[in-house]
């Protein structure tokens, strides 16, 4: 059974940066690649950024520069390094790997 769990959320002023964690458990994170996901109040649930099962990163365009997806092999943990923060960067981040979700970590960005 993949269990993943995020954390590294918090509250940060704009123009901070926060690192999110997802760590797993039963599955590998090279077995399939992992995606961060993001949902804002009202708003539907977005993907961010993706690593791949060979360790290839992609970002979706409005955190693109800003963002960087990377990937613990020994850990078996994905981060995401949140830099240069937006207030438009609040929402709940989750992690999925073979389309499991944690339960997501909450980062709030105050202007």
């Amino acid at each position: 059974q993949v269990q993943l769990v995020e954390s590294g959320g918090g509250s940060v002023q704009a123009g901070g940066a926060l690192r999110l964690s997802c760590a797993a458990s039963g599955s590998p994170f090279t077995v399939a690649g992992v995606g961060w996901h993001r949902e804002a109040p009202g708003k539907q649930r977005e993907l961010v950024a993706v690593i791949t099962r060979t360790g290839n990163a992609r970002y979706s365009d409005s955190v693109k520069g800003r963002f960087t997806i990377s990937r613990d092999n020994a850990k078996n943990t994905v981060y995401l390094q949140m830099n240069s923060l937006q207030p438009e960067d609040t929402a709940v981040y989750y992690c999925n790997h073979q389309n499991f979700w944690g339960k997501g970590t909450q980062v709030t960005v105050s202007s």
